[in-house]
């Protein structure tokens, strides 16, 4: 059972910029209740993380490679997870995933989105 959706997901030329959404496709998911972060995997490379949110919101951290160009950030109300990516670049090529992880450590995953940057 998928429990998370990205979506916002494209190509777009270096220097462009792109956010991506991430939200429960399943009804009653507690959304609120979980740290959520954004990870993404290049072809023929291991999933990195990218940037992360607590769950009250009070706590981000960003990977060096997009610190100052992504921005997340989280609605209580919408139940949505964002990625604002600014200033893309052509290594940000990836697909992008939405990671959910509670307290006990349970995690939950999506099933991604295709970000490409190319002229």
């Amino acid at each position: 059972q998928v429990h998370l959706v990205e979506s916002g997901g494209g190509l777009v030329q270096p220097g462009g910029s792109l956010r991506l959404s991430c939200s429960s496709s399943v009804s009653g998911f507690s959304f609120n209740r979980y740290a959520l972060g954004w990870f993404r995997q290049a072809p023929g490379k291991e999933r990195e993380g990218v940037a992360c949110i607590s769950r009250g919101g009070g706590t981000i951290q960003y990977s060096d490679s997009v610190k100052g160009r992504f921005t997340i950030s989280r609605d209580r109300t919408l139940k949505k997870l964002f990625l604002q990516m600014n200033s893309l670049k052509p290594e940000d090529t990836a697909v992008y995933y939405c990671k959910a992880r509670d307290l006990d450590g349970t995690t939950y995953w999506g099933q991604g989105t295709q970000v490409t940057v190319s002229s």
